[in-house]
């Protein structure tokens, strides 16, 4: 027998519920069955014979500006989860568009629960597959990889200590001089050159949120390697963005600046990296600062490349992990590990 799983995607409805919902019905875990609202309301009216209840917690910025400024609001709040907890429910709370290491300092959310069981659901590896797919899945691009004018695409918008040791060495070897390259947060102030920036933006202002996620093709067609600047390089809780799915939808090649095992996990989601062409062993070092050595290094390497040559003998690895990426059955085996975490947390007690 099936057994049956409420969520209420947002207790207030002030976050990105619809999102959610369409994250939780890709799944496709066999023997379970999915009842899914937004609607606090509607709780008490649905609620009779189900095996688990989750409500989510959406920890977006609207969110936290309620639940710091507005009494009503915070009052409403703890009454809902008070609530919800008499009526069996168990909590999740959200950030999945962040790591885990981003959100060590924002931990308030949890006070409102004092002891209640919560789980915390960061992004990982799949919730950014989720929003590109999702946003890029009925676009037509024109991708052409014949004649690169740049080395490197290299784009870094916040800046944090890791991305600046990388920026600092490679630009120490003069590997940036032939590429495109932004730093928007000081010291560096770096803008793209405007001919490729987002043609709807200010190419002088561009914006904190809402455009990371956008692709341009002459950013693409224009540059031999894509430089995957990602949020943290720790040895632990792989977080993978937007900026390793862009790439990948352009069938670019790209070297990963992140964590440890960073192209091993997609490997085993089913993609492919250029172990078979270059060195990928920047991928196996443990030591950060030795990782950004090796990075440089490779980029050394790559730059002398013959471009041409290099995109042929990468032909299978990019129109593969093209095709994977927008394989719905691909993510939807990798969403079950994430939407099973949630069914295993209520199953602990």
């Amino acid at each position: 027998m099936n057994k049956k799983n409420f969520f209420l995607l947002d207790i207030m409805k002030t976050g990105y519920h619809e999102n959610y919902r369409d994250f939780i019905n890709l799944n496709t875990l066999i023997g379970e069955e999915f009842n899914i609202t937004q609607e606090y309301y509607d709780v008490s009216k649905k609620i009779q014979g189900y095996d688990r209840k989750l409500a989510i917690l959406d920890t977006c910025l609207s969110t936290e500006q309620f639940l710091n400024n507005n009494k009503e609001y915070v009052t409403d709040f703890k009454k809902r989860i008070k609530n919800l907890k008499d009526i069996g429910f168990k909590f999740i709370i959200a950030h999945p568009w962040e790591s885990k290491d981003n959100m060590k300092g924002k931990k308030f959310y949890e006070d409102y629960f004092k002891k209640e069981s919560t789980l915390t659901w960061s992004g990982k590896y799949n919730y950014f597959w989720f929003l590109m797919y999702e946003k890029h899945k009925n676009n037509n691009y024109n991708f052409n990889h014949n004649d690169k004018k740049f080395d490197f695409l290299y784009l870094n918008k916040q800046s944090r200590p890791h991305r600046k040791k990388l920026f600092d060495v490679l630009q120490a070897k003069s590997l940036l001089d032939k590429s495109l390259i932004s730093f928007l947060d000081a010291p560096y102030n770096i803008k793209l050159n405007s001919s490729y920036e987002l043609p709807w933006v200010d190419a002088n202002n561009y914006p904190r949120y809402g455009s990371d996620q956008e692709i341009f093709e002459p950013q693409f067609n224009d540059t031999a390697f894509n430089i995957v600047s990602e949020t943290n390089d720790n040895n632990h809780d792989i977080f993978m963005t937007e900026k390793i799915w862009k790439p990948i939808i352009a069938q670019q090649i790209f070297i990963v600046h992140g964590n440890l095992l960073y192209l091993d996990k997609l490997r085993k989601m089913g993609f492919l990296t250029f172990n078979s062409i270059f060195d990928e062993s920047y991928d196996l070092e443990e030591n950060p600062d030795k990782r950004i050595e090796k990075i440089a290094s490779l980029c050394v390497y790559l730059k002398n490349l013959d471009k041409q040559k290099i995109y042929k003998e990468t032909q299978r690895i990019r129109q593969h992990n093209y095709n994977q990426f927008f394989n719905k059955a691909a993510l939807s085996i990798s969403i079950n590990e994430t939407v099973s975490s949630f069914l295993k947390f209520f199953d602990r007690g």
